[in-house]
């Protein structure tokens, strides 16, 4: 473990482990919103989607670990990478920040911190039901319907939608620069990717929320 060890604590090596978990990390949200839209199909669609999934057993708690772990080792790789950079420039960390342009990448760390807090009451509130005071087990629609009456919810989550688009937009992009895609030939498509995912991912998850207010989904 000693070279593990020390290929992470490298920056190259922690830049390297964020960009793969990333990568997970986005193929599980792109996932997951897909599955969540099947609301719209009716609560019998969504439902057997949830049975589904709990029947595949170890696989399900296999992929549940790989995810909490991509969750600690982006996390800690983030946060340990911008703390290497403020102290190896503290005099001119303020201003190397504010040469950076765009929203997107000036909300990554408080972003970060949104992302976080939401995936942690999410589980709480949609998985266990602990913060769900009307949680029915298995009942994934009515959950999701009687979960999104509550305005602070929907306005919660509709702020980490919107902390997610960001997180997005410049993470995705920055994942392929530091896998290697990082050419006057693919920097235009993995822009274009990135905002793609940053408008469809966050609206296709905001649409669950915005269609219980709206009565869409009753």
């Amino acid at each position: 473990m000693g070279w593990i060890g020390r290929f992470y604590r490298s920056t190259v090596g922690r830049k390297l482990v964020m960009a793969v978990t990333g990568v997970i990390l986005v193929v599980f949200v792109i996932g997951h919103m897909t599955g969540n839209l099947l609301a719209f199909e009716g609560s019998d669609a969504i439902n057997s989607y949830s049975r589904f999934l709990h029947s595949t057993g170890e696989l399900l708690w296999a992929v549940r670990a790989v995810l909490l772990v991509s969750v600690v080792l982006h996390v800690h790789s983030a946060y340990t990478l911008t703390r290497a950079a403020r102290a190896a420039r503290p005099a001119d960390y303020a201003e190397r920040k504010a040469q950076v342009t765009t929203l997107s990448a000036r909300s990554m760390r408080w972003g970060g911190v949104v992302l976080l807090v939401f995936v942690i009451f999410h589980l709480l509130h949609f998985t266990t039901g602990t913060l769900h005071p009307f949680f029915v087990p298995g009942d994934v629609y009515a959950n999701l319907v009687v979960g999104f009456s509550v305005p602070a919810v929907v306005v919660f989550y509709l702020v980490a939608m919107a902390a997610l688009a960001l997180h997005l937009h410049h993470g995705v992009s920055s994942l392929f620069q530091t896998l290697g895609a990082n050419h006057p030939h693919v920097n235009p498509g993995r822009r274009r990717l990135a905002a793609f995912l940053a408008v469809v991912v966050p609206a296709g998850f905001a649409a669950i929320p915005l269609a219980v207010v709206l009565r869409v989904l009753w």
